[in-house]
């Protein structure tokens, strides 16, 4: 028997950073986000040896313990090990005898969600295995305390929830609660969308812990230019799902070039002088309005690019060492099943 499961990871259209506590706890907060396909997989072999294996396949990674019920989260496979430790916990189970194998389309700290998808992904594969009663939003917040209570990294709310629900979602977090708001968004819209709006890897990561912690500090310390960016961030992202809604796709570029000035002024770790070169670069050779992908400092960028100036945006970006990713969005999320 062999369990698999995929989560897609997503890109956030708006509203960045105002899913992260303790903004979201004190304002609210509201994200836009949809998910395409590029996606975390996990994979599930029981064995009857009382050993617990880990395996990234594509970096030749493997670690081998012997079956217990609690696995200490440190070294290379903190999420899974985390996934597990609850998994045994609160559904007070015997330790279990498997082999674990996962792999994510994208690498880590590339700010499209790629480590809360792959924990949506192995407690979905864990659910379809164990038969597990776990509703979305269940997994999804589950996903939320193994990652900000569990194993203490900081980070937002939204990408838990994007990966489980799939599609495009307007999220609102008022406090504890999370609200799901799937859109309805044409089909002809999203080709459109996903044909003018250029997803670019700039071939660096970062380690967005570093900086969602100065935001969030930021607003701990109530520093009035940050916290007012973050509501100027929120009222994008009621503009974009109007946009997207109506179909006036054109419009997504001036809002997304306002979110990028009003993100960067929550704190000075979101870009820098490569990235800034980067987002002049794609302007000038005809992008309407762009931002970086996740937290930022780095990773993924995206840019509209209207009519058929995608073309020239692309090799105007080549040029400058990294490259454009062809993608789709998706409107599935979390999947599982077993062979």
């Amino acid at each position: 028997m062999i369990i698999r499961s995929k989560a897609p990871l997503r890109l956030g259209l708006a509203g960045g950073g105002t899913d992260v506590s303790p903004y979201s706890d004190i304002y609210g907060g509201a994200i836009l986000n949809a998910t395409i396909n590029m996606y975390s997989y996990a994979t599930i072999e029981p064995t009857n040896d009382n050993r617990i294996v880990f395996e990234y396949p594509d970096r030749y990674i493997v670690e081998t313990y012997d079956s217990r019920a609690e696995i200490p989260p440190e070294g290379e496979f903190i999420l899974h090990k985390g996934v597990y430790n609850r998994i045994i916990k609160d559904f007070g189970l015997k330790p279990l005898s498997f082999r674990l194998t996962t792999f994510v389309d994208a690498p880590a700290g590339s700010g499209v969600g790629t480590s809360s998808t792959l924990v949506v992904s192995i407690i979905g594969a864990f659910a379809e295995w164990l038969n597990l009663p776990l509703g979305e939003y269940d997994i999804a917040q589950l996903a939320y305390d193994i990652e900000r209570n569990d194993l203490m990294m900081a980070g937002g709310k939204q990408d838990q929830y994007a990966a489980t629900f799939g599609g495009f979602n307007f999220m609102e977090f008022i406090g504890d609660k999370v609200i799901v708001n799937p859109l309805r968004v044409r089909n002809r819209y999203k080709d459109e969308l996903a044909h003018n709006l250029v997803l670019y890897y700039t071939e660096t990561s970062r380690f967005s812990s570093n900086i969602i912690e100065a935001q969030a500090q930021n607003v701990t310390d109530n520093k009035e230019e940050s916290i007012n960016a973050m509501h100027q961030l929120k009222g994008q992202a009621i503009k974009m799902k109007e946009a997207l809604l109506r179909g006036d796709i054109d419009a997504v570029g001036p809002i997304l070039d306002r979110s990028w000035a009003f993100k960067k002024q929550m704190t000075d770790k979101i870009s820098n002088d490569f990235l800034d070169n980067i987002y002049r670069v794609a302007l000038e050779a005809g992008a309407t309005g762009g931002k970086v992908s996740g937290a930022g400092g780095g990773g993924f960028m995206f840019f509209y690019c209207p009519d058929v100036n995608r073309y020239r945006v692309v090799d105007a970006l080549e040029k400058l060492g990294g490259h454009a990713r062809r993608y789709e969005f998706t409107d599935e999320g979390l999947k599982t099943w077993t062979n």
